[in-house]
């Protein structure tokens, strides 16, 4: 998130709860979603089958439903006295809350408000904006969503009918950190508001460290090699891995790419798969937590989530947003500290510091733009009410930088043994080295992952990459 992004990383949604879930405002049981996007797929499918592929990305860009950029969202906007704004979004412990938060604030001043919050996971969000777009129906868009930032800048290229700019909505973008705002920044137009910090963190579980004869401190600026030995006597002494994560995911490589300033593209977003001697190391090292059982592969997030709260394993390297779903786990109060991460051995510019995830806030092109933009305007951009709420139980680091003055961010936490760990990751967030991800980021990733997958089950790393590396040329093509 969550890919995490904030939330749930792409291939780790909870579709499970997105399965279960029934939308409070449209009555849909899981049966009648199941249906709305069977239909919704048929009509993508005989759109590919009825017309070549450049049509296709043709038909995504002409459609009648949005504006030019500035054109109807021209009004500056007001404090609109009353009204609804939709809003999709993937994570209850996460983005969904925090939204609900936000709604709550705006009520305060504008009591004829309401904010429906739609639980819907990143693949399925995705999957609905380019089947909506492909088939020009963005009047069945909510007035707001959450992207993950690394497949911002794609959407808007691709589809740039599903959006509504920023450039009269009066927010301060300058309040913002530019290597931020450039994740939703098309041709110098803003089109996202950031939302959370992905900044990566090791948390691990105090209480199994101590019965192992270690600490938090144990696992401070150490490199992997020092990491897997370490959490081998933590599993020969406690029975428990370090670590966990789903099978076929490579958000683990990808933080560790980043945390070297390492890419699966180039600056001119040209994929640098085969070959990449930092990739092929960071999969080296997966490979050897995994075939060591220090790291447990799982098979969906909902079981990772259930390895941390349920005890299964002592800690976990993730996005600072992971934070929201550890405290579920009450009764773990008091039992988890966090770190920084481990750094590659033998690669150059290897740091102990790396992100995974990140989101922002897009306003589409079927929304009430004036509500819309001032909702965000008044909240995620405006608010450190909001964000002094929302930051301890979700861990929902602000990119907005007027919050990360507020006290809250130095104020002990309980959960994590009274350290102020917010007031630690702004400082991790400072030190986090800055990557290529291009526009084909998911390509990239989804096909590295195919390939850890290979590579575990016996077949040749660079053989495995090189297919990645043609499948994602393909892709551009």
């Amino acid at each position: 998130m969550p890919q995490s992004g904030g939330g749930p990383p792409p291939l780790l949604d909870g579709n499970a709860a997105f399965r279960e879930c029934t939308d409070p405002n449209l009555g849909e049981t899981r049966e009648t979603r199941n249906v709305i996007e069977m239909n919704l797929r048929k009509k993508l499918l005989s759109l590919a089958l009825a017309v070549p592929m450049i049509a296709l990305a043709a038909c995504s860009t002409t459609g009648p439903a949005a504006p030019s950029a500035g054109t109807e969202a021209s009004t500056s906007t007001s404090a609109p006295a009353g009204g609804k704004l939709t809003v999709w979004c993937w994570d209850p412990t996460f983005n969904i809350y925090a939204m609900n938060e936000a709604a709550k604030i705006y009520a305060k001043d504008h009591p004829g408000v309401t904010v429906d919050v739609v639980e819907t996971p990143w693949d399925d969000l995705q999957t609905k904006l380019t089947t909506l777009a492909q088939s020009n129906e963005t009047n069945q868009l909510p007035d707001i969503f959450l992207m993950q930032n690394n497949a911002f800048q794609k959407n808007v290229i691709n589809y740039p009918a599903l959006f509504k700019d920023f450039s009269t909505s009066g927010i301060d973008f300058s309040q913002f950190p530019a290597g931020v705002t450039g994740y939703s920044t098309v041709d110098g137009v803003n089109y996202g508001l950031p939302f959370d910090s992905g900044t990566a963190i090791t948390a691990l579980r105090t209480d199994v460290l101590k019965e192992a004869g270690f600490t938090v401190a144990d696992f401070t600026d150490i490199s992997w090699s020092d990491f897997l030995a370490k959490g081998k006597q933590v599993l020969a002494k406690t029975k428990k891995p370090l670590l966990s994560g789903q099978a076929g995911s490579s958000d683990m490589i990808m933080m560790m790419l980043q945390s070297a300033g390492a890419s699966l593209f180039d600056d001119k977003g040209n994929p640098t798969i085969s070959g990449n001697e930092a990739l092929l190391k960071a999969i080296s090292i997966y490979k050897e937590l995994v075939k060591s059982g220090v790291f447990v592969e799982v098979n969906s997030w909902d079981e990772y989530i259930a390895s941390l709260v349920n005890s299964n394993v002592a800690g976990t390297i993730n996005g600072v947003w992971i934070l929201g779903s550890i405290q579920t786990a009450k009764e773990q109060s008091g039992k988890w500290g966090i770190t920084n991460l481990p750094k590659m051995d033998g690669v150059a510019g290897a740091t102990n510091y790396s992100a995974n995830g990140g989101s922002s806030w897009a306003i589409s092109a079927n929304a009430n733009y004036d509500l819309a933009a001032d909702f965000l305007k008044s909240t995620f951009a405006g608010s450190t009410e909001l964000y002094d709420t929302i930051l301890p139980s979700s861990g929902a680091l602000a990119n907005w930088l007027p919050a990360g003055k507020s006290t809250v961010y130095s104020e002990p936490q309980k959960f994590f043994g009274n350290e102020a760990i917010f007031a630690k990751v702004i400082g991790f967030s400072a030190l986090v080295p800055k990557n290529n991800t291009g526009a084909y980021y998911y390509e990239g990733r989804d096909n590295v992952s195919a390939a850890i997958t290979k590579i575990l089950n016996g077949t040749d790393p660079a053989a495995a990459l090189d297919e990645a590396q043609k499948a994602v040329e393909f892709a551009m093509k």
